[in-house]
C-alpha cells in the first residue's frame, strides 16, 4: 500500500487536525519521499513512518507539535536540517537502521533544543571510535542515546518510549491483590473471634451448672443441719421427763 492511500485509511473520517498520533509502518514511499502528510497536521504529536523506504526526509512539513519522530529501517544517509527546520519541539528521535556513516551528519540535530533521546542502533556511525562520547559532546541536550544516558544507566519507561498503561495495569494488580489480602485477613479476625465467643459460651455453661449442684448441695446440708437439730431438742407437745433422783433432792429438802 502506498504512503498517500494508508494516511487517508488512518484518517478514519477525521480531519488532519484531530490526529494527534499517525503510524504508516511498512506502507511505501513513492521514491523514497513523505508523501500525503502535510501542515494540516498541525496537532500531530508522534509520527512514525518505519521500514517505508524512505531516502530522504526533505518532504516532511512543518508539525510545530510534533514531539516524536520514528525514522528506523529506512536508508536515510543526510539532510537532517530539514528536521531542525520544521520541527522545532523534537524530542525524541529514532534513527536507527539507516545510513549515517559520520558523526559530522547529525551535527544539524544540535539546532534542536528540545532533543531528549536518540536511537542510532545499526547504524555504522555506531561503530566509530569513542561513538558515544562524541554524540553527547556533539548534541549536549541529550539525554539518552540508543536508550542509555552518558553514565550507560537505562532509561526508564517515563523517560524512554513506554505509554505507563502496563503500569497502571500492574498498580490495579497490586491494589486488588491488597484488597483482598486485607478481606481475607478480616475474614480471619472475624472467626477467630467467634471462636473466642463460643469458648466464652461454653465456660458460662459449665459454670452455671457448676453452681447449680453447688446450691442443691447447699440445700442437702443444710437440711442436715435441720435434723440434727431436732434431734436434740424435745417434739413439741411432749413435757420432759422428771429424773428419779431429781425427786428424792426434793424430798430431803423439804
Amino acid at each position: 500500500m502506498d504512503m498517500k492511500k494508508r494516511v487517508s485509511l488512518e484518517l478514519r473520517h477525521r480531519s488532519p487536525t484531530e490526529v494527534t498520533e499517525l503510524v504508516l509502518d511498512n506502507c511505501r514511499s513513492s521514491e523514497g519521499k513523505i508523501e500525503g502528510i502535510t501542515e494540516e497536521f498541525s496537532n500531530l504529536e508522534l509520527l512514525s513512518l518505519i521500514n517505508v523506504g524512505l531516502t530522504s526526509v526533505a518532504d516532511i512539513p512543518k508539525l510545530g507539535k510534533l514531539k516524536k519522530l520514528e525514522l528506523s529501517d529506512n536508508r536515510i544517509s543526510g539532510g537532517l536540517e530539514v528536521l531542525a527546520e520544521r520541527l522545532v519541539n523534537l524530542t525524541h528521535l529514532n534513527l536507527s537502521g539507516n545510513k549515517f556513516k559520520d558523526i559530522s551528519t547529525l551535527e544539524p540535530l544540535k539546532k534542536l533544543p528540545q532533543l531528549k533521546s536518540l536511537d542510532l542502533f545499526n547504524c555504522e556511525v555506531t561503530n566509530l571510535a569513542d561513538y558515544r562520547e562524541s554524540i553527547f559532546k556533539l548534541l549536549p541536550q541529550l539525554t539518552y542515546l540508543d536508550g542509555y544516558d552518558i553514565d550507560d544507566c537505562e532509561a526508564s519507561d517515563s523517560d524512554g518510549e513506554g505509554d505507563g498503561v502496563e503500569d497502571e495495569d500492574e498498580e490495579e494488580g497490586e491494589s486488588e491483590d491488597f484488597e483482598e489480602e486485607e478481606e481475607e485477613d478480616e475474614e480471619d479476625v472475624v472467626a477467630e473471634d467467634d471462636d473466642d465467643d463460643d469458648e466464652d459460651s461454653g465456660d458460662d455453661e459449665d459454670g452455671e451448672v457448676n453452681g447449680d449442684v453447688d446450691s442443691e448441695e447447699d440445700e442437702e446440708d443444710e437440711d442436715d443441719e435441720d435434723d440434727d437439730d431436732e434431734g436434740s431438742s424435745p417434739a413439741k407437745g411432749e413435757k420432759r421427763k422428771r429424773d428419779p433422783d431429781d425427786e428424792d433432792d426434793d424430798e430431803d429438802d423439804e
